[in-house]
């Protein structure tokens, strides 16, 4: 099943209780109320939020946070809610990710992503990511991050 009607819409400071839930039920290194503000406050930085307009339209089921400088691009953070998972909403943000930066030539992708999170690097080898590199013991000084890139 996909959620076929949804709204994306620039992020804002009422959306952040929304956003801090799904951010502290999936990541095993939480940003912080202050980053987010941080984010939002960001010359460089894009913050967004998804919505299911097929059922309460309030709740904030997703979102992605990512810089654009010149022709580059670094996506900073993603993240679903955990009943809304495997339903479409990570490609739809990702999508629009890519959308949105091609309107403003973006050339070259990069990111890093938990090296044991497994769902998220399938999600980015479909938009065609590749491995570039690793940073040992990133998160947590436990974690490998994997270093990602996608060129045009």
């Amino acid at each position: 099943m996909e959620l076929k009607k949804v709204a994306i819409k620039k992020m804002e400071a009422g959306d952040l209780d929304d956003v801090l839930s799904i951010e502290n039920s999936s990541s095993q290194s939480p940003w912080s109320k202050k980053m987010f503000i941080e984010e939002l406050e960001n010359p460089f930085a894009h913050c967004f939020t998804i919505r299911n307009e097929e059922g309460p339209q309030d709740q904030v089921t997703g979102f992605i946070c990512f810089h654009n400088i010149r022709e580059e691009s670094e996506l900073y953070n993603i993240g679903v809610h955990p009943h809304f998972r495997q339903l479409g909403i990570g490609k739809k943000l990702m999508e629009f990710y890519f959308d949105f930066c091609e309107k403003r030539q973006i050339k070259a992708f990069f990111l890093e992503v938990n090296s044991s999170n497994a769902s998220a690097i399938h999600l980015y080898q479909l938009f065609d990511y590749q491995p570039i590199g690793m940073r040992k013991r990133f998160y947590q000084g436990k974690f490998d991050a994997l270093l990602m890139v996608r060129k045009i």
